[in-house]
């Protein structure tokens, strides 16, 4: 049984062995920069530790796992120029160190390229492996939807927002276990359970990103805190913090959320203040563990005793213990 370390070091080795130096260079050295920009790789590795389990064909195993690394990668550039973001993974992102246009362009190449590497599946693990990677590309698409529209939605409500971090996030770490338990001719009950635990474990990470927005320390967290306060995100932070506000309580929190002429440094601290406060941060706390014992308890179909899963349930208490 490979361990996650093992894996990971795999996964680097195996990034850094494509080939993106060709021309022209405007389209292919900003996906080279976004690959070697590291990240936890969590996906790709979901996807090889689920395949390993299950002594899938590694070379397949592998293609598979580029193909969802590369493809949540072309989201995160697109995702950058839509919230307008500077910096991902602790540098600029593409859209400043080049432009708008080169990180929209670049990321199309980027979602091409992960259907190319899905094609090099043998016939028999493509057509089962297709249509749950078109079925998630379309989901996240869904979900970066509706993170658009509940930027102008003041009545978003938490299952609101529960179901788009499914789609926009949670559905991918899925998608890498269940393609992971395919690949490995898993039986339907077990790649459901390992499908499952990645919806949960999903949540619980997006719950824990929304937290850290707020909470975490800038230099570990890769990106300045206080991003989604200042862009006016509706996180699960924000919308436990409305939940259980008072009604001036609430009218401090769209007063500052409305406000563009304040410090920046001023209205984050002042809504981190009011969602300590009114027990937001309680609630997210709540929720991540509640997630996070759902997950386990999915493994726990498999094998009680975690001896298959024992590197997925290590995995997923790195994640819940992450301060970035």
């Amino acid at each position: 049984m490979k361990t996650l370390k093992e894996i990971q070091e795999y996964i680097t080795h195996t990034i850094q062995q494509l080939n993106w130096n060709k021309a022209p260079r405007g389209l292919y050295e900003p996906i080279e920069y976004t690959l070697e920009g590291g990240g936890k790789r969590v996906r790709p590795a979901l996807l090889l530790l689920t395949a390993n389990i299950y002594d899938a064909n590694l070379e397949e195993a592998t293609a598979a796992a580029m193909a969802v690394e590369i493809f949540h990668n072309f989201t995160l550039l697109h995702d950058d120029v839509m919230d307008k973001s500077d910096t991902r993974r602790g540098r600029k992102t593409v859209h400043i160190k080049w432009n708008e246009n080169t990180a929209i362009l670049s990321g199309d190449q980027m979602m091409i390229e992960a259907y190319s590497q899905i094609a090099k599946l043998s016939a028999d693990k493509l057509k089962k492996v297709l249509p749950l990677f078109n079925k998630m590309a379309t989901e996240i698409c869904e979900g970066q939807q509706y993170d658009v529209d509940f930027e102008t939605q003041d009545d978003v409500t938490i299952p609101e927002y529960t179901e788009m971090i499914r789609l926009k996030t949670a559905v991918l770490l899925a998608t890498a276990l269940k393609i992971g338990a395919l690949l490995g001719n898993a039986d339907e009950t077990e790649a459901q359970a390992l499908y499952d635990f990645g919806i949960n474990i999903g949540l619980a990470f997006q719950i824990k990103d929304d937290y850290l927005d707020v909470y975490g320390d800038e230099k570990t967290f890769g990106k300045p805190i206080g991003g989604d306060i200042l862009c006016g995100k509706k996180t699960y932070m924000w919308l436990s913090a409305w939940k259980n506000a008072t009604e001036e309580e609430r009218r401090e929190l769209m007063s500052w959320l409305h406000n563009q002429e304040a410090i920046p440094n001023e209205k984050i601290q002042a809504v981190r203040n009011i969602y300590t406060k009114v027990g937001a941060s309680r609630e997210c706390e709540v929720a991540m563990e509640e997630y996070h014992q759902k997950a386990v308890a999915e493994l726990d179909k498999i094998d009680t005793n975690g001896d298959k899963t024992q590197e997925l349930r290590n995995l997923a208490e790195k994640l819940m213990g992450r301060n970035k």
